[in-house]
C-alpha cells in the first residue's frame, strides 16, 4: 500500500518587512496570524485554485496571476513532477495590510506541495519558487517577507538571484507590537512613490543604522539596537501614506519603545519594546488612532516563530 501523501495543509505566517532599516532585506515573521494553503495531488500536471476564503475578498483564480498558483507554476515548471496540484487558499492575512499576505500564500502554497514530493526541496529551493508568486503582487522580486514567513524569525536574505538567507538573533526580552489600522494600501502604490536615487549622507547614515542594529541583536545590546532603530530612506517617503503616522511613532517612542516604524509597505506600524513595556507601547499607538476614528487590529508577539509548516496531511 502506498505511503505517499496525496495533500497537505500548510500554515504560513505573517511577516513584517523592511524593519525600518533593511528595506527589502530584513523581516521579521508574525506567528499570532497567517495563511493556511491546502493543496492536493491531482492526476493531470497543471495548477488549479478550487477555492479562496477567509478575509483576502476577491483573488484571481488564474493560477498565473495569483501568488500562491504562480509559486506552485514555477515550482512545477523546474521539477516536473508526474503530476498536479490543486489548491485550496484560507487567507489570514488581509491584502493591503503590510503583514506580508502575499508572502504568505505563496510560502504556504510551496510548504504544502512540498510535502507531497517524492524527493522534496531545501528551503532556499521553496524560497526561489516563492518569489516568482510575490512578484505578481508588488511588481518585483523581493524576499523581506517571503523569507522570515518561511524561515522564521528575523532573517536577513542577501541576493536575489542566487538568495542567502541568515536568520539574526534576537535578545530574548523583546517583543513586537503590530497594530494593523483598518486601511488598504496596494504594495505597487507604495513602491511606486520612492525615488531612485538616496544622497550619500542617507546612504552612510542607513548603513550605520543597519550594521548598527545587527550587531546590537547578535550581542543584546538593547542601547545599539535603541540608537541605530531609524530609517532616514523609506520611512520619510512613506509616512505620508498613513495617517497620524507621526503622532503614532511618538507616543510608542514616549511609551518605552525600542523602535517603531512602517511594516512593510504599510499601513500596518510595528513597535520593538521590552516585554514590560509592550503592552503600554501597544495601548499609547492603539489611541493614536483610535483618536482618529480608525479602528485598529493589534498584536504582541515574540521574535521565534518556527516559520512556515505542515499541519495537516493524508
Amino acid at each position: 500500500m502506498s505511503t505517499e501523501l496525496t495533500w497537505s495543509t500548510a500554515f504560513a505566517p505573517a511577516s513584517s518587512g523592511n524593519v525600518a532599516i533593511g528595506f527589502d532585506i530584513l523581516g521579521f515573521a508574525i506567528d499570532a496570524l497567517g495563511d493556511r494553503v491546502t493543496v492536493s495531488r491531482t492526476d493531470r500536471p497543471g495548477v488549479t485554485i478550487s477555492g479562496v476564503t477567509g478575509v483576502a475578498g476577491h483573488l484571481p483564480s488564474d493560477p498565473a496571476q495569483n501568488t500562491a498558483g504562480r509559486s506552485l507554476l514555477a515550482l512545477q515548471e523546474a521539477l516536473q513532477p508526474a503530476f498536479g496540484f490543486d489548491m485550496r487558499i484560507e487567507k489570514g492575512i488581509a491584502l493591503g495590510s503590510g503583514l506580508g499576505g502575499s508572502a504568505a500564500s505563496a510560502v504556504g502554497a510551496v510548504v504544502a506541495a512540498n510535502a507531497l514530493l517524492g524527493a522534496p526541496c531545501e528551503k532556499l529551493e521553496l524560497l526561489k519558487f516563492a518569489m516568482q508568486g510575490e512578484a505578481v503582487a508588488s511588481g518585483s522580486l523581493h524576499v523581506d517577507n517571503i523569507a522570515p514567513s518561511l524561515f522564521g524569525g528575523l532573517v536577513l536574505t542577501v541576493g536575489i538571484d542566487q538568495p542567502r538567507v541568515k536568520r539574526i538573533p534576537v535578545p530574548q526580552c523583546i517583543r513586537a507590537v503590530i497594530v494593523h489600522p483598518h486601511m488598504y494600501l496596494a504594495t505597487r502604490q507604495a513602491r511606486a512613490i520612492l525615488r531612485r536615487s538616496v544622497d550619500l549622507s542617507d546612504f552612510v547614515w542607513q548603513t550605520a543604522n543597519l550594521a548598527g542594529f545587527i550587531s546590537g541583536c547578535y550581542t543584546d545590546d538593547l542601547d545599539m539596537i535603541r540608537e541605530s532603530f531609524q530609517d532616514v530612506v523609506i520611512e520619510p517617503q512613506r509616512q505620508a501614506l498613513i495617517p497620524g503616522f507621526q503622532e503614532v511613532r511618538a507616543a510608542a517612542m514616549g511609551a518605552g519603545a525600542l523602535g517603531c516604524s512602517i511594516s512593510g509597505a504599510g499601513p500596518s506600524l510595528f513597535a520593538w519594546a521590552l516585554e514590560p513595556d509592550a503592552q503600554r507601547v501597544l495601548e499609547a499607538m492603539r489611541g493614536q488612532f483610535v483618536s482618529r476614528s480608525i479602528h485598529v487590529d493589534e498584536w504582541v508577539v515574540g521574535l521565534a516563530s518556527p516559520g512556515a509548516r505542515v499541519v495537516a496531511s493524508g
